[in-house]
């Protein structure tokens, strides 16, 4: 059997584990979204587009219901705390979310051109909304989030809507939908060819440079302008859930702390400077199948530099630093943390292996004859 606190590691590196792998898995779904009318300048080229991603998508959304379980299963807390606190954004995304589904299958019931414009904006909204949101929301985290607790530790969100669009988290936002649609521009060039083959490569070498730019400023604003939070008592690994008993504190430049104490992380936050100019490059250079492993990387590293910076914090709290959620004090018990570790043991690599095996069937590229013919690469 696992220690407790081993255990409490072990999920909070599962957890990044599935939001990474949501990230990179349905992130070019959602970036070719985003992308639809912006690339596609035509029915048939936007066609091809949603063909690249028609085989792929529900199965990539697993890892979106996977991780969300994995968070309710593993840490409570934070799954009641963040849809009290997030409640409309959430609502948001899962409304943009509905409207993917909708719009691949009911654009081409009809040949109206009013008809098919309308899903295709309904298809853009599909993808940008989910890659803004949560780059808000990752933004609110590393603020803190506006929560209080009763006497039976129930969270109850204090702040509105609006203020989570304030200008850091609107910045955040920004590095997540410039690293998504960077991973779809890619994406599009390894399946398509002629014209949006073209347009994605030009458009990939501006969204690496605007990844790398807005993730630096993202980097020297936390570095200047926000507090991180410190642990100052004493943290037992393996005492039972309670996030009102631990004693936090404001520092300037917390969120850096972990950086000096385990300097091997620096890696996460250069991989996130460097992957993106280099899928810029490989994409001039029609090197596309590097160039997505960049764009992967990018997503990867951008993701640990925010759960590094703040471990052991999983929503710092802006209200009452004692009352942060870590995940020392906001887990599961040691039984269910250890039941569902072995289920994540047997199911997480049979979704890595269903979803390889799925990009290898239908590896090759969309083309225009695809399209024409509905041959078995067209779906949609």
């Amino acid at each position: 059997m696992l220690e407790y606190e081993i255990l409490r590691l072990i999920w909070w590196v599962l957890v990044g584990v599935l939001l990474i792998g949501f990230a990179i898995a349905d992130g070019f779904d959602l970036g070719v979204g985003a992308l639809l009318t912006l690339v596609g300048k035509n029915d048939q080229e936007r066609r091809i587009m949603i063909n690249t991603v028609g085989p792929h998508w529900d199965g990539n959304q697993v890892w979106f219901i996977t991780a969300g379980g994995a968070i309710f299963a593993a840490f409570p807390l934070i799954y009641a705390t963040a849809f009290s606190g997030f409640y409309m954004a959430l609502g948001l995304v899962l409304i943009a979310l509905w409207m993917r589904p909708l719009g691949f299958d009911y654009r081409s019931k009809l040949s109206d051109p009013r008809w098919r414009s309308a899903w295709d904006w309904a298809i853009f909204a599909s993808g940008f909304v989910p890659c803004l949101v949560f780059g808000v929301a990752f933004g609110n985290l590393l603020l803190g989030v506006p929560y209080t607790f009763d006497d039976n530790i129930k969270a109850t969100y204090t702040g509105g809507f609006f203020a989570l669009l304030n200008p850091f988290a609107i910045l955040t936002g920004l590095v997540s939908v410039a690293m998504l649609l960077l991973h779809a521009s890619v994406w599009l060039q390894l399946k398509t060819d002629d014209i949006i083959r073209k347009r994605a490569t030009d458009l990939a070498f501006i969204l690496g440079i605007a990844t790398f730019v807005l993730f630096g400023l993202a980097g020297i604003w936390v570095s200047m302008g926000i507090d991180g939070l410190t642990i100052v008592s004493t943290v037992v690994g393996d005492a039972p859930s309670n996030p009102l008993l631990k004693e936090v504190a404001i520092t300037n430049k917390g969120w850096l702390a972990n950086y000096g104490t385990h300097p091997w992380m620096i890696a996460a936050p250069v991989i996130g400077l460097a992957a993106p100019v280099a899928a810029a490059l490989l994409s001039k250079i029609g090197r596309s199948g590097w160039a997505f492993v960049m764009t992967s990387l990018t997503i990867t590293g951008i993701i640990l530099t925010a759960g590094f910076a703040m471990f052991p914090f999983l929503m710092p709290n802006s209200l009452n630093p004692n009352y942060s959620l870590t995940i020392w004090d906001a887990s599961s018990s040691e039984l269910t943390l250890t039941v569902m570790f072995f289920v994540a043991a047997i199911f997480v690599p049979l979704i890595l292996g269903y979803t390889s095996w799925s990009f290898w069937v239908m590896r090759g590229r969309i083309t225009h004859k695809d399209v024409e013919e509905g041959s078995s690469h067209a779906i949609y």
